[in-house]
């Protein structure tokens, strides 16, 4: 039987090498005449005439009978006629629990150039959404240690939350804050399109020695091609859903998924993608929701994800923003306003919503959590009639209240960066303020 098997393996084995040879180059593109090959085929390009090299590139589409790549590094060296080889599969990475505690980039190398550790498993990048029907509904929530979102904000395992902010509002600095304090096996940490200083600042700084020892940092900075920035986003979610499969409760954190969409974008207009909403090609809108819904529960562990979402001019309703809301289980909205004043997390805990919450929380904490959301509702209603002195104490019991309770409710708010506070003492900190509680 196992002479059967071997024999049927040998059979479906392909020994033919194929090849093609760069016609043209234009831009970011790359035609080649052949080889035969399918969209997603990872390509070997052969440069170099002294000392022989080769440029891993990627098959976007098709002309004619031409073949599109696009490289996942420099096009330098490529010259008309350069030898192109089919590998017949798409990307795969190595993956395994010796990885963690490493910052690797986009195609799975460690970034201190070190070399890969033995016993990894090959895992492709590019996978399908699990079955909607073997998705177990979210029902137990997962400790983030930052006490506005433990409490107001409930998360629960296996839930994504999109965290919507502007340049400079505080979102790497939250992110950093629950890599630390969160209760998940491991965490999976994307840095999509980051400038390069921001990278060992980030990993030193808002991630520290705590977060790494538990985490795995994969990074395509901005200065990278746009193939290795979205397959950025595709490894990081393949490392994640590696460790899911093996019935851990995994958070990932990907910064940002608006730099994956311009990527895309960059793609699409390179193989002649028409550019629809604000520039962005449909290809944008086709690998977001696969790309987000990858995320989250399955049959045997969860995936609990946040995806920063730049918002340029802090519109939140231009087309990336509308697009990733409308697939996510919730939002943080980072407020500049809010930063402004010195309150950190700048979390707008009124424009900001957990869809889970009511789910996987008691009924006295998430009434608990709607009284304070109404007094600060009030209080900033009547602000500026309060700041002027047009309001009259005794004019209505609900702003006097509502003033009352504001310091008290200002500084629940805020947390140090470093500072953890457990989910439990969070929700006694909110019963206390509120009045409510078991």
């Amino acid at each position: 039987m196992q002479m059967d098997d071997a024999l049927d393996y040998l059979d479906e084995i392909d020994s033919f090498k194929r090849y093609g040879r760069v016609n043209r180059v234009v831009g970011l593109m790359i035609e080649s005449q052949g080889p035969e090959s399918s969209i997603g085929d990872v390509c070997y390009i052969h440069i170099g005439k002294k000392k022989k090299s080769t440029i891993l590139a990627e098959v976007v589409g098709f002309k004619g009978e031409n073949v599109i790549l696009m490289p996942y590094t420099e096009l330098n060296e490529i010259a008309p006629g350069s030898l192109v080889e089919a590998t017949g599969s798409p990307l795969e990475i190595k993956v395994g629990s010796a990885l963690i505690g490493k910052a690797i980039d986009s195609l799975g190398r460690p970034l201190d150039e070190s070399s890969l550790p033995r016993g990894l498993t090959s895992v492709p990048t590019d996978q399908n959404p699990p079955n909607p029907l073997k998705r177990p509904p979210i029902h137990e929530p997962i400790e983030v240690g930052v006490r506005m979102l433990d409490s107001l904000l409930s998360v629960g395992k296996g839930q994504r939350v999109g965290i919507f902010a502007g340049s400079g509002v505080g979102k790497s600095t939250l992110l950093g804050m629950i890599a630390r304090n969160t209760t998940a096996d491991l965490n999976v940490i994307a840095l999509i399109g980051e400038r390069g200083r921001e990278v060992r600042e980030f990993i030193e700084k808002d991630l520290g020695p705590e977060g790494l020892k538990r985490s795995i940092v994969v990074v395509a900075t901005s200065d990278q091609p746009a193939l290795m920035r979205i397959k950025g986003a595709y490894t990081a979610t393949a490392i994640a859903e590696y460790f899911r499969d093996k019935g851990l409760n995994v958070m990932l954190m990907m910064d940002s998924v608006t730099r994956v969409a311009m990527a895309q974008r960059e793609v699409g207009l390179a193989v002649g993608e028409p550019p629809t909403t604000k520039g962005y090609t449909p290809s944008v809108f086709a690998i977001l929701p696969k790309l987000l819904e990858r995320t989250g529960t399955n049959e045997v562990g969860t995936i609990t994800a946040f995806y920063t979402v730049l918002v340029d001019g802090d519109d939140m309703n231009e087309p990336i923003a509308d697009t990733v809301r409308g697939i996510l289980d919730g939002h943080f909205v980072l407020d500049r306003a809010l930063a402004n004043k010195g309150q950190y997390p700048a979390v707008n805990v009124l424009k900001s919503v957990s869809r889970v919450m009511n789910q996987i929380s008691a009924p006295a904490h998430v009434q608990a959590a709607e009284r304070l959301r109404q007094f600060l509702s009030i209080y900033i209603n009547s602000e500026d009639l309060i700041n002027i002195g047009a309001y009259k104490k005794g004019s209505s019991a609900e702003i006097d209240e509502a003033i009352r309770l504001y310091p008290l409710i200002t500084a629940f708010l805020k947390q140090r960066t470093h500072e953890k506070i457990s989910i439990d003492e969070s929700i006694q900190q909110l019963y206390r303020i509120t009045g409510k509680g078991d």
